[in-house]
């Protein structure tokens, strides 16, 4: 897998498609948080921006390879294994980009509590901010992958399902998103720091199923 994914991320940087998605987050980031925020609810918010984001990225390197040289990827390394290739680099750029953000949030946001009295340990805080990062990161590479081919062809139908399917990751109850964005909105009432490996563990799996979806499918449907 290491080539495939060298392979692919070296696609991406190429093709300069990732500049949409990293100056959107940027921007989201940058215009929603402002220092001296307080950082719990700073880092859900910035960890909530990845989860479209993801899914973006996602299906930017599941379809920025020309058809050609996908098929002789193909050829030598199976589709399947191409098309895992593709997503794990798009879930390695979010990742990034996630740990970007919360460096950002935990070097201008405020340590402490929503109302500013009680005190939040900064290294705890920004570890639960990496781990709702990496939840959302997680969803995000599930819509993503489910939103596109093979499941999507039409680009029409694939972006507004994308769309739609990463806000209701975001909004709807069952959402590990959810719950792990609203620990941290949730602790900074109060000062707490939620850790949400709960979550964690079930985007872990919600995206290791789709992933196994797509990539099953992907011989049969290219």
């Amino acid at each position: 897998m290491s080539p495939l994914v060298r392979y692919q991320g070296a696609l991406l940087l190429r093709s300069q498609r990732w500049l949409a998605p990293v100056l959107l987050y940027a921007a989201f980031v940058g215009v929603g948080i402002q220092p001296g925020n307080p950082v719990l609810d700073s880092l859900g918010f910035a960890a909530a921006g990845l989860l479209p984001v993801g899914a973006w990225l996602a299906r930017v390197c599941v379809n920025q390879e020309p058809a050609a040289a996908r098929d002789c990827a193909a050829a030598a390394a199976g589709p399947g294994r191409v098309h895992l290739s593709a997503l794990v680099t798009a879930l390695a750029a979010t990742a990034v980009l996630g740990a970007a953000g919360t460096l950002y949030v935990a070097a201008v946001g405020d340590p402490a509590s929503a109302d500013h009295r009680v005190a939040v340990p900064l290294g705890p805080a920004t570890a639960a901010g990496l781990l709702a990062g990496a939840v959302c990161a997680l969803l995000g590479a599930a819509v993503g992958a489910l939103g596109t081919r093979p499941l999507l062809r039409a680009r029409g139908w694939s972006i507004c399902l994308t769309t739609l399917a990463a806000l209701l990751a975001l909004v709807v109850a069952p959402s590990p998103a959810r719950y792990a964005v609203g620990g941290l909105v949730t602790g900074s009432r109060t000062g707490a720091v939620h850790w949400a490996v709960v979550p964690l563990l079930a985007a872990a799996a919600v995206t290791a199923m789709a992933w196994a979806a797509v990539c099953a499918l992907s011989p049969r449907r290219g």
